[in-house]
C-alpha cells in the first residue's frame, strides 16, 4: 500500500523493512477496530498485543494497573532506558460508517485512533526486535483506560516506573486535519489539564404559580451559568487560554413545579498550572456568591482529573530531530496554539521526562472528521511513517 503524501518528502527515508510489512499491521489495526473494548476492560486487546510481543522475543509483563502490558527488550550493556506508550481503549460511541471492518459491538467504537496507535507501536516493535540496533533497555507500554483519564495513573501506582525505570517516555497521537507527512512537536505545555465539577443548588421548591413562596434554584442556576462564562473573558489575560463549559443541567420533572434543587456538571480546561488554580478559585467564589444572592445553598464537588501535558526539553529536542530527519524540518511544526484536549499521559510525563507529539492523519476525508466522531477512521497510510519514527527514536536514544 503506497504512502500518498500530502506534504512531500523522500519516501526512501522510511525504513524499507517496515514499509514491506505494513499491510500486516493494517490488518492488525482493522482487527482492533472491529473489536473495540472500553476503559479498563480491554482484556482481549491486551492478550492479543501481549501474544504478538512474546512471539517477537520481548519479555512481556501483564496485569499492570489492571490489564496494562509492558514489553521489555534489553540489548548490550547500555544503561539508558526508554519508554514508549500506546493506548488500547475505545469509546462508548455507536459507529456510523460503512467500513468493512466497522465495530462489531454496538455502542463501542475506536473513534480516537487508539487502534492505529497500537498498530504503529506493534509495527515498530517487530522491526526493532529483528534489527536489534540499540544498546540499552526498551520498555513498550500498552495502556488501558486513557479515555477516562485513569489508566496511566493506575499503571504508575502499580509500579510502572519502579519496575520498569525509564529515563524518558514518549507518546504520539494522530491529528485529523494535519497533512500526512507532518508532525507537531511543541515545547513545554502541549495539552490542557482537565477538571470536572458537579454543583448542586438547593432552594425551596413549590408551585410554579407562586414563585414568591419558593427560593428558586432554577433562576439561580441561570444566573450562575452566565456568571461562570465571565471567568475566561474577565479573569484570564487575553493571552491566556482556558475553558469553562457546562455539559449538563438536571432539574425538575414537569411544567408547573419549581424544583427543590438543580445540578450542573462542568468541564474545565487550562493550559498551565497557574491558569488552572485561577479558574478553580473563581469557580468556587462565583458559585458561593451567586448562591447567596438567590438565597439557595450550594455544594461543590470539584475534581482535578489530569494536569497539563508538559513536554520536557531533551526528549522533545530528540523528537524534533528525528521527525525532521524523516519528513524534513519544514514539515515539523512547533505549534504555539493551545491544544485544549487532555491526556492522561500527563501523569507519565510528570513522573518521567516525556514528549508527546501529533502525527498528521490527513486532510480531506481524514481531516474533516475529527476524533470522537461516529464516522471517524484512522488513516492506515501513516502506520509505516509512525513506526519509522518510533524505531528511530529508540535507536537514537539508545545509541
Amino acid at each position: 500500500m503506497p504512502l500518498v503524501l500530502e506534504k512531500g518528502f523522500a519516501e526512501d527515508r522510511l525504513i524499507a523493512e517496515i514499509v514491506a510489512e505494513e499491510e500486516m499491521f493494517v490488518e492488525i489495526r482493522r482487527r482492533l477496530h472491529a473489536n473495540p473494548e472500553l476503559g479498563a476492560d480491554v482484556d482481549e486487546t491486551a492478550d492479543f498485543v501481549a501474544g504478538l510481543l512474546r512471539d517477537w522475543g520481548y519479555t512481556v509483563y501483564t496485569g499492570i494497573g489492571g490489564v496494562g502490558v509492558v514489553a521489555q527488550l534489553k540489548l548490550g550493556t547500555g544503561q539508558r532506558t526508554i519508554g514508549i506508550r500506546a493506548e488500547m481503549d475505545a469509546l462508548p460511541i455507536f459507529e456510523q460508517s460503512d467500513l468493512p471492518y466497522a465495530s462489531r459491538t454496538p455502542g463501542k467504537m475506536h473513534a480516537c485512533g487508539h487502534d492505529g496507535h497500537t498498530a504503529i507501536l506493534l509495527a515498530a516493535a517487530k522491526h526493532i526486535a529483528q534489527s536489534r540496533s540499540f544498546n540499552g533497555t526498551l520498555n513498550l507500554i500498552f495502556q488501558p483506560d486513557e479515555e477516562n483519564l485513569g489508566g496511566a495513573r493506575r499503571m504508575i501506582e502499580d509500579g510502572l516506573f519502579t519496575r520498569f525505570p525509564c529515563d524518558a517516555v514518549y507518546a504520539l497521537h494522530n491529528g485529523p486535519g494535519i497533512p500526512v507527512g507532518q508532525f507537531v512537536v511543541k515545547d513545554g505545555d502541549m495539552l490542557a489539564g482537565s477538571d470536572i465539577a458537579t454543583i448542586k443548588l438547593t432552594g425551596v421548591g413549590g408551585h410554579g404559580a407562586m414563585p414568591d413562596r419558593t427560593r428558586d434554584p432554577v433562576v439561580a442556576a441561570g444566573s450562575l451559568i452566565m456568571a461562570l462564562q465571565t471567568i475566561v473573558a474577565r479573569n484570564l489575560a487575553a493571552t491566556d487560554t482556558g475553558v469553562v463549559s457546562i455539559g449538563a443541567i438536571h432539574a425538575g420533572a414537569t411544567h408547573n413545579v419549581i424544583p427543590e434543587s438543580v445540578e450542573l456538571m462542568l468541564n474545565i480546561r487550562s493550559t498551565s498550572p497557574e491558569i488552572r488554580e485561577r479558574i478553580e478559585g473563581r469557580v468556587r467564589e462565583i458559585i458561593e456568591a451567586q448562591a447567596q444572592c438567590f438565597g439557595v445553598e450550594a455544594s461543590i464537588d470539584y475534581k482535578q482529573l489530569v494536569p497539563v501535558v508538559r513536554n520536557a526539553e531533551y526528549p522533545t529536542a530528540l523528537a524534533r530531530s528525528v521527525a525532521s530527519e524523516i519528513v524534513g524540518p519544514e514539515n515539523v511544526l512547533n505549534d504555539t496554539k493551545a491544544v485544549l484536549a487532555s491526556e492522561d499521559f500527563a501523569w507519565m510525563a510528570q513522573a518521567v521526562p516525556g514528549s508527546y507529539v501529533f502525527i498528521g492523519n490527513g486532510v480531506g476525508q481524514w481531516g474533516g472528521c475529527m476524533c470522537h466522531n461516529p464516522k471517524y477512521d484512522f488513516n492506515d497510510r501513516i502506520i509505516g511513517l509512525g513506526a519509522t519514527y518510533w524505531t528511530k527514536i529508540v535507536e537514537t536514544y539508545l545509541q
